[in-house]
């Protein structure tokens, strides 16, 4: 009651019939606007409230969601982890495995090299040592055999799994496996290798390093496996030294450069080098090397011999006549061409022999034609006749035995074919020259007496004579 009456003394400050008329309604005016007031204050309590419970709503609904990714990521974490340990357990299994077969490969490789298999059969590799190319191939053979079992375990074990990579893998484990047997298997080629069994056995050891690397390289992949480097320095080793002996040999030529023989034949350093050249290119088209690497390594064996043998043949044919220096070059030169007509991949070089062949025996046979006439009194008439100076000539006893007028130079050349082009073309010349002085003798402005006298055969019967 007191607090309600204070509550009034703070608005009814005039006692008086009109204010005491309107109190009543002044109460309730004052009800009414508290009340207003507080309706506006608690709409605005109310909005904020159902803010306060949107937000409410949205965190329960963040944490809801958090919690199922939670949940999932646990799952998948555990899955992750499932197969993780699984990878660890096979490739700890895979890096065991490829250890001790690793072991293994490397004693079975001795045992093969020292004690050969079971009981002595086969007998142990290094028997064969005094044999380069057995010995290396060998070698070889045995890790190629070696390398493709060792994949084929490898993939046995290795079947069920169906992890990426697995291909990757074995090839990995592989070249871990072979590893181990570099070491020896080098040492035992260089030793070879070093010990320089002849340029043959060179060409021939570096062919077989190369078949041998691209054949294994098909089980091991083209990863950089230990095994397919060592073969490959081996390769590269055993082609320099096979190059060095060749520039040596070459140099030796040069050295001493041997005169022409009497029959000018082809000197012995020239058949020689020659019979060198015909077992490297033996070897060559025998070789398990594909094509394309041959084909590569031909040019430069070509250069390296044939190029100092065309220079010497020049060289020692310097001191010599005209007509001895062309059949000592044809002789040479067609040894050269019989070689290399056996191989493949010689065309060029065959082109260039024969050019040159064909300039040599363009000499001879100027010579041969020049020697026909010369000897059968025809060349001063033949020259007077150029000059229309009238002369006399026969030449019956050639006409009658022609391989009696032969430069002598002719009975030494070698090929058969080639000594008688020359006999053809030079016979060809002296019709020619004959042709011209039975012109100049028969006509009548150069006033020769009874013509036909002089001269009794028709330039065609000397031909016929003469075929």
């Amino acid at each position: 009651m007191l607090e309600a009456l204070k509550a009034l003394s703070a608005f009814f400050v005039e006692n008086s019939l009109r204010t005491r008329r309107n109190l009543r309604g002044d109460i309730e005016k004052r009800s009414l606007s508290i009340n207003e007031e507080f309706v506006r204050i608690f709409k605005d309590v109310k909005e904020e409230l159902e803010g306060v419970h949107e937000d409410v709503q949205a965190m329960s609904r963040c944490c809801e969601d958090m919690t199922n990714r939670l949940k999932a990521t646990k799952e998948q974490t555990q899955d992750l982890i499932v197969k993780t340990t699984k990878l660890q357990a096979e490739k700890y299994t895979l890096d065991e495995f490829g250890t001790a077969r690793r072991c293994a490969v490397v004693r079975g490789f001795i045992d093969a090299l020292t004690r050969g298999g079971p009981g002595g059969t086969p007998r142990p590799i290094e028997i064969h040592s005094h044999d380069p190319m057995r010995y290396v191939g060998d070698m070889l053979a045995w890790l190629h055999q070696a390398t493709a079992s060792e994949k084929e375990h490898l993939e046995a074990l290795l079947k069920q799994v169906s992890m990426q990579g697995v291909e990757e893998n074995i090839q990995e484990v592989v070249g871990h496996i072979t590893e181990g047997v570099c070491r020896p298997l080098k040492v035992r080629i260089e030793q070879v290798i070093v010990a320089e069994p002849g340029a043959v056995l060179l060409y021939k050891l570096s062919n077989l390093l190369k078949f041998y690397h691209h054949t294994i390289s098909g089980i091991v992949g083209t990863i950089s496996a230990a095994l397919l480097t060592t073969i490959e320095e081996m390769h590269l080793l055993s082609k320099k030294m096979f190059f060095n002996s060749l520039s040596l040999h070459a140099s030796k030529l040069m050295d001493k450069i041997e005169l022409p023989p009497p029959d000018l034949g082809p000197t012995c350093s020239l058949n020689q080098t020659l019979s060198l050249l015909r077992e490297v290119l033996a070897s060559h088209d025998s070789s398990v090397v594909p094509l394309d690497a041959r084909q590569a390594d031909f040019a430069q064996v070509l250069s390296c011999i044939l190029d100092p043998l065309l220079q010497l043949c020049t060289v020692s044919a310097s001191n010599l006549g005209i007509a001895d220096m062309a059949t000592y070059m044809v002789n040479s030169l067609y040894m050269m061409k019989t070689t290399l007509a056996l191989f493949e991949f010689t065309d060029k070089r065959l082109e260039m022999l024969e050019f040159q062949i064909e300039a040599h025996l363009d000499t001879l046979i100027n010579d041969q034609a020049s020697y026909v006439l010369t000897r059968a009194g025809l060349s001063y008439i033949y020259n007077c006749v150029q000059q229309h100076k009238p002369e006399q000539v026969q030449f019956d006893r050639y006409l009658s035995v022609p391989d009696s007028l032969m430069m002598p130079q002719l009975n030494f050349l070698l090929s058969a074919t080639l000594k008688e082009q020359i006999i053809k073309q030079s016979t060809e010349l002296v019709c020619r020259a004959y042709e011209e002085l039975y012109a100049a003798v028969m006509n009548p402005s150069n006033q020769y007496k009874e013509p036909e006298a002089i001269l009794q055969r028709s330039p065609q019967q000397v031909r016929t004579l003469l075929s």
